[in-house]
């Protein structure tokens, strides 16, 4: 994929029509190894279950090709928990720099916003400075550093929490 900066870039709701693009790049950045500390992107049945419909997005550019994506999860079925969503944002490796994760995390943010969700939270691999900086830019704050929480490939990886809390929160 290449392609300019100058490229128009269009947020859609992301669909099973999507599939096979979003597992495609879910599993490059998997193989990258700074993503995530799953081994293989799931199928999209499993994908499609997991997502919440109503916050998940897909960027597309003028053909209609998936330069990225971005899903969230709920962290709870407690209800205490009920406005607070994990997500992931997922960006083709050749469509980077381009303003795909900002435009999809507007995206995010926007749809949360709507539904009254205060919270929006991520663990981030402390190695993924370009993640990072996307999400402080998109108004995440660091929480702080889980260190040692999960093994990646035999190697103990820390992950860095960061959230971005509604400003409409009472």
């Amino acid at each position: 994929m290449t392609g300019s900066a100058t490229r128009t870039i269009t947020v859609a709701p992301l669909t099973a029509d999507h599939a096979d693009e979003v597992v495609a790049i879910y599993q490059a950045g998997i193989d990258e190894g700074n993503a995530t500390f799953e081994t293989v992107a799931p199928t999209w049945e499993q994908f499609d279950e997991a997502k919440l419909p109503e916050h998940r997005f897909v960027a597309l550019d003028e053909t209609g090709r998936v330069l990225g994506w971005v899903a969230a999860t709920k962290v709870s079925d407690r209800c205490a928990y009920a406005g607070v969503v994990e997500h992931s944002v997922y960006v083709h490796p050749g469509a980077r720099g381009r303003g795909v994760a900002s435009a999809l995390l507007k995206a995010l943010i926007d749809s949360t916003e709507a539904a009254g969700i205060w919270t929006i939270q991520s663990g981030i691999f402390p190695e993924n400075s370009a993640s990072l900086a996307v999400h402080a830019r998109a108004g995440f704050r660091v929480i702080g550093t889980r260190e040692r929480v999960g093994r990646h490939h035999g190697v103990w990886r820390d992950t860095v929490l960061v959230e971005r809390r509604s400003p409409h929160i009472d």
